[in-house]
């Protein structure tokens, strides 16, 4: 493990898959335009701007074990302490997680899962691949996500959750349609091909993230939860 070095820093576009990627993004067209967006646009016509800012404030609590997992995976112990302070913090003061004081403290965290894992751990990217309900990912960060979910440790210390952490990244997720509906409509329903241009955002923006776009503006995920 400490021989490993970051995977190589990635340029240009490598999608072997697209005619299934096509496939998946109109399907995931249909999903959002049918049933996502219309549930997203009436809760938050509905649901008060705090309530949606305590369900993210929950979602985001319950990841922090995870993110703790793989910080220290990645060897970023500094960064592992900042995440296990920030769950404290948020869990207890923030009753559950539902309210944030940790970062008026300064303590912000640092968001990661197993797909940055692999970076650090030198695995490449891979071919760009389009996921039927989560959109836009990579072979690398796809197996990830597989990860992230099998191996949850805040679901395997309480399994009496059941499916709590499912339902909150459920529920963030359509407040968060909601809230950047101006932003994500012009991707999927304003481009010309609304594929290629997510496609560019979530590489643009996932290469950013993991350091391998150094110097260039951040892009907004059109998928971000």
């Amino acid at each position: 493990m400490t021989a490993c070095a970051p995977a190589p820093v990635n340029t240009g576009i490598n999608d072997r898959y697209e005619t299934q990627n096509r496939a998946t993004h109109q399907f995931n067209l249909a999903l959002d335009k049918n049933l996502l967006r219309p549930v997203a646009t009436r809760a938050d016509n509905l649901v008060p701007d705090k309530i949606e800012e305590g369900i993210g404030n929950f979602a985001d609590n319950l990841e922090l074990p995870g993110e703790v997992v793989n910080s220290l995976l990645q060897f970023r112990i500094g960064k592992a302490a900042e995440n296990t302070l920030r769950f404290v913090i948020n869990t207890t003061v923030g009753i559950g997680g539902l309210f944030d004081p940790a970062t008026p403290l300064g303590i912000a965290g640092k968001s990661t899962d197993f797909g940055e894992t692999l970076h650090v751990w030198g695995v490449r990217e891979g071919y760009y691949v389009e996921l039927p309900f989560f959109g836009p990912s990579t072979d690398r960060d796809a197996l990830g996500k597989v990860v992230d979910f099998a191996l949850d440790p805040l679901d395997l210390i309480f399994p009496d959750l059941d499916n709590t952490p499912l339902i909150a990244q459920v529920a963030s997720r359509i407040s968060d349609r909601g809230r950047y509906s101006e932003t994500v409509d012009s991707v999927l329903y304003d481009s010309a091909d609304s594929y290629a241009q997510a496609r560019l955002l979530y590489l643009q923006n996932r290469r950013f993230e993991l350091g391998e776009v150094a110097g260039e503006e951040s892009f907004e995920d059109p998928y971000a939860e």
